[in-house]
């Protein structure tokens, strides 16, 4: 796991572990394209709590687009947000749904390399 700090040093520990158990078996270069590919396409947590805050100005559903839930970030807004309840729930569940999409996109990367 300590290769996995060294070459994406932003990622949490939950996802360190994921990552790490998906990459036991690959070589240190596969490691380095790895991290290159992953840190392009991963979503901090912060970001989606701010986007999922943009829905009180009356944007909602910007963080939904953000992780690829194209239909639901279409559902925010035109609803604003399930009338907000959808937009606190999102607020209270960042992290997962940072989380969620991290997990596919490194799945996803790791398929590739």
């Amino acid at each position: 796991m300590n290769s996995i700090y060294s070459l994406l040093p932003e990622i949490e520990t939950e996802e360190a572990v994921f990552i790490d158990s998906l990459l036991k078996d690959k070589s240190e270069e596969q490691l380095k394209n790895f991290a290159m590919l992953y840190r392009n396409r991963r979503r901090e947590p912060q970001l989606i709590l701010f986007t999922a805050l943009l829905g009180f100005l009356g944007i909602s559903g910007v963080h939904r687009f953000m992780i690829n839930q194209i239909g639901m970030g279409i559902l925010y807004f035109l609803t604003a947000g399930l009338c907000l309840i959808g937009t606190i729930v999102d607020l209270i569940n960042y992290k997962n749904l940072a989380f969620e999409y991290n997990q596919r996109m490194a799945i996803e990367v790791n398929n590739m390399i």
